[in-house]
């Protein structure tokens, strides 16, 4: 049970959340837990969904946010971020098993997203104090500035829902995936 009640439904969110919420809705077929968690503050779910919705049109592939992600939410022990980001990342980002265990582990079997994946879990671990061989790295993996940015920018969206679902204990409404069991 979550320790932050949340609306059951959209028409029992804030006003100012329910047009949001029903944006969600027809994008992704429902509206998880997380939305209408984030939905209590009209001003937070306008803020995730602003900065979701621009890092999705930013250069990074969907592909390499979803192990950026999946690396983050288990970075974090986050299973309700790990949950969803396994969903999203077989079912809209089509990774396959190796991939999703490979990026829980800090890495991936492709090698550009490798480094993004990398990169990532160090700026979680040194809190952004990464060594400038760090971004030497990923600068030679082929990521340009703007896209270092990008990066930084999804763990910092990842860190916060991490945090939230795990301040907030939101019920998982995915399958579940536990960050204590890492599959080999």
């Amino acid at each position: 049970m979550s320790r932050i009640t949340y609306p059951a439904t959209v028409e029992s969110a804030p006003a100012a959340s329910q047009p949001l919420l029903h944006a969600v809705e027809k994008q992704l077929g429902t509206v998880p837990n997380l939305f209408r968690l984030a939905s209590v503050s009209p001003a937070a779910l306008e803020g995730y969904l602003g900065l979701s919705g621009a890092l999705g049109k930013g250069r990074l592939p969907a592909a390499t946010r979803e192990r950026v992600a999946l690396a983050v939410a288990q970075s974090n022990g986050c299973n309700y971020c790990l949950s969803a980001h396994t969903y999203l990342g077989k079912n809209l980002a089509k990774l396959d098993d190796a991939e999703i265990a490979a990026n829980r582990g800090g890495r991936s079997n492709d090698a550009k997203a490798d480094a993004a994946v990398r990169f990532a879990v160090k700026v979680v671990a040194a809190r952004g104090r990464v060594a400038g061989e760090d971004l030497r790295d990923i600068r030679d993996a082929g990521y340009d500035d703007g896209q270092i940015i990008e990066i930084v920018q999804h763990v910092a969206l990842n860190v916060w829902t991490n945090y939230l679902n795990e301040l907030a204990q939101t019920e998982i409404d995915f399958p579940m995936v536990d960050a204590g069991t890492l599959a080999a």
